[in-house]
């Protein structure tokens, strides 16, 4: 009878393009209420217009050579966040000076938004790449500090307790120990990083930028260009949508051995 509980409350793979649907829904609704009138050509095109701007822009290359800048810049600030944040949170993590000294720091800049920082930084940093780096670095490593910081605290006295039993060497503690623990909480950090890094990327670009997809979008909301407005703020939603995607295959890939476990 339990065995039959939990098989049906286990959560069952999803269908291949199953998280496709809702976008496929709009991109329907969306052709049928420009088709038929109901919204104005200048406030929504049709999505033939889009792909009409996508092609322009694919084939002079425009396209192109502002996504490779917007990679680059929310890469580097991925990366930076990245490993500010593990790095913060095992210290924090595993030596309660470092908890003290570092905790509540990063918990005072949760508080603050990015978007508060940014005149400040600008004083300090000027508007060039750099300050738009730091931006994304910083949002990114918020939630990977939270996160890893939490698992680590979750791992099971247990564990710890086995350890020192076996007398496992400080290596061998956190190879064993700390990071298959702290994993599934940087996972979910990751995830909640990748986001606030494409939204930061999007703020930034904005700011004395001269090139990315968030300078492509000024350009064209200066010169009326709405198709290419929106064929922007699709790159960015695939990025997005993309990237969640890379990380939750990867996530399944690494975490495969708590499913063996279970």
């Amino acid at each position: 009878m339990l065995r039959a509980v939990q098989a049906r409350l286990r959560p069952k793979a999803p269908l291949p393009g199953q998280k496709l649907l809702g976008p496929l829904l709009v991109l329907v609704a969306w052709a049928l209420v420009t088709g038929v009138g109901w919204v104005p050509q200048d406030h929504l095109p049709a999505p033939s217009q889009i792909l009409g701007a996508f092609s322009e822009m694919l084939h002079t290359g425009y396209l192109q050579d502002n996504l490779i800048v917007s990679l680059a810049r929310a890469g580097l600030g991925l990366a930076y966040g990245i490993v500010a944040g593990v790095v913060l949170a095992l210290v924090a993590g595993l030596s309660r000076p470092g908890d003290a000294l570092f905790d509540g720091l990063i918990q005072v800049k949760r508080a603050i938004p990015n978007l508060a920082l940014i005149p400040l930084l600008i004083m300090w940093l000027g508007i060039g790449e750099t300050m738009k780096i730091v931006i994304i670095a910083l949002g990114v490593l918020v939630p990977i500090y939270i996160n890893t910081h939490a698992a680590l605290q979750d791992i099971d006295l247990r564990y710890v307790e086995l350890a020192e039993t076996i007398s496992l060497t400080r290596t061998e503690f956190l190879r064993y120990i700390v990071i298959p623990g702290c994993t599934p909480g940087f996972f979910i950090g990751l995830r909640l990083a990748a986001t606030h890094a494409w939204t930061a990327l999007v703020v930034v670009e904005t700011i004395n930028a001269t090139s990315g997809i968030g300078y492509m979008i000024t350009q064209a909301r200066i010169y009326g260009q709405m198709e290419i407005v929106i064929a922007g703020l699709i790159v960015y939603g695939v990025l997005g949508f993309g990237t969640d995607a890379l990380i939750r295959a990867l996530q399944k890939k690494v975490l495969a051995w708590r499913v063996t476990m279970s």
